[in-house]
């Protein structure tokens, strides 16, 4: 009798150990994984924030802010944050509206001219006082970075401001604004990438605009975007 209990005793630690590594098992599978596009070109890495993206390579930094974007889905205009910046020792460079397009899921797209954007204009007031509301700081850039130039692609009509068909991107300060792109029929969700045209190479920023339960899934796997920069960049910072 004492034998029979004792492997009926056996068996069933058996049992459990066995039940809880298929439930282990089953809650690592069904934990939401962020997985990182790849951009099919060189680079260096890409950063991940909630809204906020990085991308870099051994030539330029692109960061990005797209949370009014993924609150905007279905309208036909988007708006993205824009900063930009060079590595250190590379020459100062400008940049040409021709030289910036948008991947959406179904095309690729230019940036508009200012013609278009001025026609449009009244439409695009709302995405600009969304912005005043909904902004994801993007203010991080490498450590030789100090002081911020205008991204002056767009303009308002009524603004002091003039619109710009060129930017002058330096490894000594960030250039920041806005960039729109009109989306023929709206946006949707999906996968998304802004591209920018360097002197050597392209850099890729990859977004996706997310369904509400991407959002509620994957949202809180995404890291603190101020310390990847920090931790990307560690190295650079200590030498200053």
């Amino acid at each position: 009798m004492t034998t029979t209990m004792r492997s009926v005793s056996m068996v069933l630690a058996a049992v459990s150990l066995a039940t809880m590594a298929s439930l282990q098992a089953s809650s690592q599978q069904q934990q939401p994984q962020v997985q990182i596009p790849q951009p099919g070109v060189p680079q260096i890495m890409t950063l991940e924030g909630k809204f906020v993206r990085v991308a870099y390579n051994n030539e330029a930094y692109a960061i990005i802010g797209y949370q009014i974007a993924n609150r905007t889905v279905g309208d036909d205009w988007i708006m993205l944050d824009v900063g930009l910046t060079l590595m250190e020792r590379t020459p100062d460079y400008r940049l040409k509206r021709e030289a910036i397009s948008l991947d959406t899921p179904d095309t690729t797209l230019p940036l508009p001219s200012i013609e278009e954007y001025r026609e449009n204009e009244a439409k695009l007031q709302g995405l600009q006082n969304r912005l005043k509301v909904q902004r994801d700081s993007i203010d991080y850039f490498p450590p030789w970075t100090h002081g911020v130039n205008r991204l002056g692609f767009f303009a308002d009509l009524g603004s002091r401001a003039m619109p710009w068909n060129e930017a002058e991107v330096t490894n000594s300060r960030a250039c920041m604004g806005q960039l729109y792109f009109h989306i023929p029929g709206g946006t949707k969700h999906g996968q998304y990438w802004l591209n920018v045209k360097f002197a050597q190479s392209v850099l890729r920023v990859p977004f996706r605009l997310f369904t509400n339960d991407e959002e509620k899934k994957l949202g809180k796997n995404y890291g603190n975007i101020k310390k990847q920069v920090d931790n990307a960049f560690k190295q650079a910072a200590k030498k200053k």
